[in-house]
């Protein structure tokens, strides 16, 4: 059972509305995303797309539910577009996350992403970044890492399906090249095992830099529809590809117990993108809440 004192069980709003297909909770309220998400049992959540920006408005909303804000998801450009463009909006979103008392930043690159296209198929058409766009990337990381500990935060990394920071080496070469007082990691267990990596594995290579958790699952006779049929990472969501802990294939009694032993503080968000017309946000809510608690303690 978890030991550590210094932990949080939060939920992404991206079960009942989602950012990059809006269609897919189009009906579904910010206020009944997080009353939800309380009744649920869950303490903090992510920042969705239906959240009022204004700071004492949604503070005071998510205070009536007993709710903090964990961190908000951030797309950089670092490898495609002029620096000052990442920076300018990353400061505005800082400086949000900040007021609402998150210490951690999700940042992930987006430059050649195609996770955010429906019909591209997501494993073959894969960006790899070039050598100039490594060098883009990790520099302009560390400008951003310096620019979260102005207000004493951290970026954490979130790689993602379709991008180009998705697979084990590419991580590895991402914490190689990154200055570990600038650049931490986003663990997510979802994304790692959709990729075909071993998560086990790189949960325990880059323990030191792991500052947060995303829990995802998969449904993987899912994933592997998604490689015979040549099919997109949104087509790939809508299939179901994803689903709350304990629902999909990953045993999560061994992720808990490795950040447990070695002290881990900080978030672990429940954070899977379904269509809330199949498979219910609250339902979902309650059956992760029920899994991690069986398993966990938490």
């Amino acid at each position: 059972m978890f030991e550590g004192k210094n932990v949080k069980l939060g939920i992404a709003p991206i079960g009942w509305t989602n950012d990059d297909m809006p269609e897919l909770g189009g009906e579904v309220t910010f206020e009944q995303c997080i009353s939800e998400m309380a009744l649920a049992g869950f303490t903090g959540s992510e920042v969705g797309n239906k959240y009022p920006r204004n700071t004492e408005v949604l503070k005071k909303a998510l205070s009536l539910r007993g709710l903090e804000i964990a961190s908000a998801w951030f797309s950089a450009f670092l490898t495609s577009r002029p620096l000052e463009e990442t920076v300018e909006a990353f400061k505005e979103h800082r400086d949000f996350l900040h007021e609402m008392g998150a210490k951690v930043i999700v940042v992930s690159e987006q430059g050649n992403s195609i996770q955010g296209k429906m019909e591209i198929p997501l494993f073959e058409k894969k960006p790899v970044f070039t050598e100039e766009e490594w060098r883009l990337l990790v520099d302009g990381l560390h400008v951003l890492g310096e620019l979260a500990s102005e207000k004493g935060m951290k970026i954490v990394y979130h790689h993602h399906m379709g991008t180009g920071v998705q697979t084990t080496a590419e991580i590895d070469r991402l914490m190689e090249e990154t200055d570990p007082e600038k650049v931490s990691l986003l663990y997510d267990t979802g994304h790692l095992v959709f990729s075909g990596e071993d998560h086990l594995h790189v949960l325990n290579k880059h323990m030191g830099r792991i500052h947060h958790v995303h829990l995802k699952d998969v449904r993987m006779e899912v994933a592997h529809k998604v490689h015979e049929e040549s099919m997109s990472f949104l087509q790939a969501v809508k299939s179901g590809v994803f689903t709350t802990p304990g629902d999909g294939c990953i045993d999560f009694k061994p992720v808990f117990e490795a950040l447990d032993a070695a002290g881990y503080e900080g978030w672990f968000v429940v954070e899977a993108e379904q269509d809330p017309a199949i498979a219910n946000p609250l339902e979902y809510a309650l059956k992760a809440r029920q899994y991690i608690r069986e398993i966990s303690g938490l």
